[in-house]
């Protein structure tokens, strides 16, 4: 009987994350695309380039453990970005798109969250220090790529998929949406009150 370790799990795990990321890079541009408002094209865009950076951090756990980076089919995400598809498909040209498109996103955000967390946690057990500070880093950035699509659902996104004309955004929104803006490096934005 061949018993499985934690080191196992760590590692399968790793490699079910590495699909996931390299699936997440190949799936941003469409929801980027789909989406009709300029700051949650802009939010997608840049997570894009954090996803690309993921990708080389994960070789570079892999090799904190001596193993050669691989992928492993990671079914939750499949599932995942096929949702999405099918979302922003029914709602391709609704008032919803933008407020679908970010919960979609939010899913991916929660399993990611999820699933670093645990690897960190594991890391750490296996003490290995290297590892668990990459997949730190990750973790943290996927924390932030969730607060800001909340950002944009509370403050632009819901209230447009009412459908009502005249959609109402308070100072208190748009202080939200300049904290957010400037948490990730970005210039604020004039906000919209039509």
């Amino acid at each position: 009987m061949n018993l499985k370790t934690l080191k196992d799990l760590f590692l399968s795990e790793l490699a079910n994350l590495y699909d996931s990321e390299h699936r997440i890079v190949k799936a941003l541009p469409r929801p980027a695309k789909a989406a009709t408002c300029t700051h949650l094209q802009a939010a997608f865009l840049s997570h894009l380039k954090e996803s690309e950076s993921h990708v080389i951090k994960l070789e570079a756990v892999f090799k904190s453990f001596d193993v050669k980076p691989h992928a492993k089919t990671c079914v939750a995400t499949i599932g995942l970005l096929e949702e999405g598809d099918q979302l922003a498909s029914e709602f391709k040209g609704s008032p919803a798109i933008n407020a679908a498109l970010i919960s979609a996103a939010q899913k991916v955000e929660h399993y990611e969250m999820a699933s670093y967390g645990g690897l960190h946690a594991w890391a750490e057990l296996l003490n290995n220090a290297e590892a668990a500070g990459l997949l730190e880093e990750i973790l943290e950035q996927e924390r932030a790529a969730n607060a800001a699509l909340k950002d944009l659902a509370l403050t632009r996104s819901n209230q447009e998929a009412l459908g009502e004309t005249g959609s109402h955004i308070s100072s208190a929104d748009e202080e939200l949406t300049e904290e957010t803006q400037h948490s990730q490096g970005q210039k604020p934005a004039a906000v919209s009150r039509n």
